[in-house]
This record gives C-alpha cells, sequence and structure tokens, in this order.
C-alpha cells in the first residue's frame, strides 16, 4: 500500500498530461501530493521527511511552472529531488560520518560496515545519474518522451537498479539454518 500511496503523485501526473497537458498536469501533481501528505498523516500519525522534502520541491518547481507558464520548472524537478536525497546520502557518510540507510534499514537486514558503504554509495551514484538522465531526456527530447521517460523508463531503471542491489546483499543475508 506504501509503495501505491508514494507512486500516486507520479501516476496523476502522467494520466493528466495525456488527457490534457502539462499545466493540468503540474497542478494534478501538486494537489496529489498535497493529498498523498494528508493520507499518510492520517493512516500512520507521522509524516516521513521524504515526503516533506518532495513536498517542497513539487510545490516550488510546480509552482513556477504555472506561474511562470514554464514547463522548464517541472523538468527540473525530478533532477533536484534526486540530486537531494544522493546529497544527503553523501552529506551523511562524508560530514557526519553517519551512514543513512543503516540507520534507516539497520533493524530490517544486518550487513558488515563495507557492505553498508557500498549500498549508500551505490544510491548516491544511482541518484546522481537519474538526475543527469533526467535533464538529458528532458532538455533533448519532447514533452510528451519526458513525461513517457518519467514514468516508465525512471521506474524501470529503478527496479533495474533495486535487483541489481538486492543480488549484492543476498550475498550476505543469511538463511535461518545459519
Amino acid at each position: 500500500m506504501k509503495l501505491l500511496i508514494d507512486f500516486l503523485p507520479i501516476a496523476v501526473f502522467f494520466a493528466a498530461f495525456k488527457l490534457f497537458d502539462i499545466w493540468v498536469a503540474t497542478g494534478v501533481a501538486i494537489v496529489a501530493t498535497v493529498a498523498q501528505i494528508a493520507w499518510v498523516r492520517w493512516s500512520t500519525g507521522r509524516i516521513e521527511p521524504m515526503h516533506w522534502l518532495s513536498l517542497g520541491v513539487i510545490v516550488l518547481f510546480g509552482g513556477a511552472t504555472l506561474l511562470a507558464h514554464d514547463e522548464n520548472f517541472i523538468k527540473w524537478k525530478p533532477t533536484v529531488l534526486y540530486w537531494l536525497m544522493g546529497g544527503v546520502l553523501a552529506a551523511g557518510q562524508l560530514v557526519f560520518r553517519k551512514n543513512l540507510l543503516k540507520s534507516l534499514m539497520g533493524a530490517q537486514m544486518t550487513l558488515p560496515d563495507p557492505a553498508w558503504r557500498v549500498v549508500n554509495w551505490s544510491w548516491v551514484g544511482f541518484f546522481a545519474a537519474m538526475g543527469a538522465i533526467n535533464l538529458w531526456v528532458a532538455f533533448n527530447f519532447a514533452t510528451d518522451t519526458w513525461v513517457n521517460f518519467k514514468l516508465f523508463g525512471g521506474l524501470g531503471l529503478m527496479i533495474v537498479f533495486v535487483l541489481a542491489q538486492a543480488a549484492y546483499l543476498s550475498r550476505f543475508m543469511k538463511t535461518e539454518a545459519e
């Protein structure tokens, strides 16, 4: 259910773009993100920092898109979000000497510290690459192509990356017999 709620703003953006245009889609994405935050707050009692970050970025870049009537702002939004997430993970490791992924997921799985570092830096690299790829698609192809990439390409690359992470992490997982 959480994945569905997290996916909602992207899905409604895509649908609104296909049915209307980039302006309606942007407004719908802002409303969907606000609704997402409200639902998560109502159902769990708390909002994760990632949701607040996502809300801030969509309101800022979506609002700029609508106010300036310039679709380039909304095209920058995924890149800014990817780079902020990667930057937070990198800063946690480099500045604060804390692996934020280990802090978030350490209760679910036990890994040696070098493996946690590999996981952390691979996510930093993934987010950096996704931000760059988004800009390349956004500014070298038609808006329709960018919207399709945002949904299908971004999701596809995320699935491939997560599967690669799972393959790497499987080396460290212990079975019940062990």
